[in-house]
């Protein structure tokens, strides 16, 4: 008998892009999701735990997090499940790593980048702002700011693009 051969999401875009909401429509798929805010939020029970703990200590705890979920995603592949990875992944090095991760286990990989213009991002985050949970974290402008300078843009990655309409 041959063992299913995992697919591996990998969600890319800029806060309030659509990732989580696309990756939900994955889970109902039967795919296992693995986001990073979720797993912060159970551990810490804060909604913006980046402004209960200090900086370093936040990022320590997301490492932390990454280096548990990135063993979980080895566990589900060899399991056969299919697995979204609901992370930014705003740079190619990550999005390259962990490429090579789903790879090395014999699965394959689809890279969605979720864009959507300046102003509807915005519009989605005020909104989002203005919610509890844990896929609720809040951006406020000057992380917002910091998001767009730092992202990188798939291209030539084997990248599915998903435009969202302006809302």
């Amino acid at each position: 008998m041959t063992q299913q051969v995992s697919t591996v999401v990998l969600m890319c875009g800029l806060p309030g892009a659509g990732k989580t909401t696309y990756a939900m429509g994955l889970v109902r798929r039967g795919f296992a999701r693995l986001s990073i805010d979720e797993l912060v939020w159970q551990r810490l029970g804060q909604r913006d735990a980046g402004l209960v703990l200090r900086a370093e200590a936040f990022d320590r705890l997301k490492e932390e997090v990454r280096r548990e979920q990135r063993q979980e995603l080895v566990e589900l592949m060899l399991a056969g499940r299919d697995v979204v990875v609901d992370y930014s992944f705003w740079s190619r090095a990550a999005r390259d790593d962990y490429k090579a991760l789903v790879e090395s286990h014999g699965c394959r990989w689809e890279l969605v980048h979720l864009k959507a213009d300046r102003a509807t991002l915005e519009r989605r985050l005020e909104v989002r702002n203005g919610v509890e949970g844990a896929n609720a974290v809040t951006v406020d402008e000057a992380l917002f700011n910091r998001y767009l300078a730092n992202f990188e843009d798939p291209s030539g990655e084997g990248e599915q693009v998903v435009v969202q309409p302006s809302t």
